[in-house]
């Protein structure tokens, strides 16, 4: 049986449409998947999302789901994207989601590098729909395979730690890609 552990980095209460969300969600069955949620609470987000990945990997969980709690998403967000890292064999996918704020563009990059421990990046101009490979995405709405867990702390000892002025998001999307790993946003 597959294990899955939904994560949820947080300050120390949710909104209530968050709860509502992963309620929804968990309600969902999926044949063959043992789900769990964790919270970790922290105002050190990058601490919190290390102390989860961290369980993940003791825990034995394979994927690891990670929400922002300030998140409002599909009872079905969960078993789409489990569906997309299967069938594509992707390791890293997230949903689509957009910014708070003008523009309103997907929190995601079509290129990101770190050099000098400075992002540079192009945002998200693709398309809206289907499966694109992309430089890196936020992580309010991502699944992973916990083998780039285990891979990341193997050889950084840290999955989420910023990198210079870059946030633990992007910090993350960079170890994975230097270990081979690609970062697919799921616009569907």
């Amino acid at each position: 049986m597959r294990k899955i552990l939904i994560a949820i980095p947080c300050m120390d209460q949710v909104p209530a449409q968050f709860a509502n969300s992963l309620a929804l969600l968990t309600s969902y069955g999926i044949d063959g998947v043992e789900i769990s949620t964790r919270f970790n609470l922290g105002s050190l987000i990058y601490s919190s999302r290390n102390q989860l990945a961290g369980a993940a990997v003791s825990d034995g969980a394979d994927l690891i789901m990670w929400f922002d709690s300030d998140m409002v998403f599909e009872p079905d967000t969960l078993i789409r994207l489990l569906k997309r890292v299967e069938e594509e064999d992707a390791h890293i996918v997230s949903g689509i989601y957009f910014r708070r704020s003008a523009p309103y563009t997907p929190v995601a990059f079509d290129t990101f590098d770190i050099v000098d421990d400075k992002a540079q990046f192009t945002d998200y101009k693709g398309e809206l729909t289907g499966l694109h490979k992309v430089g890196g995405v936020g992580f309010g709405c991502v699944l992973v395979d916990a083998q780039v867990i285990f891979d990341c702390f193997s050889k950084y000892g840290t999955c989420f730690s910023p990198i210079g002025q870059v946030g633990e998001d992007l910090s993350f999307c960079w170890r994975a890609k230097q270990l081979g790993y690609d970062t697919y946003l799921d616009c569907d």
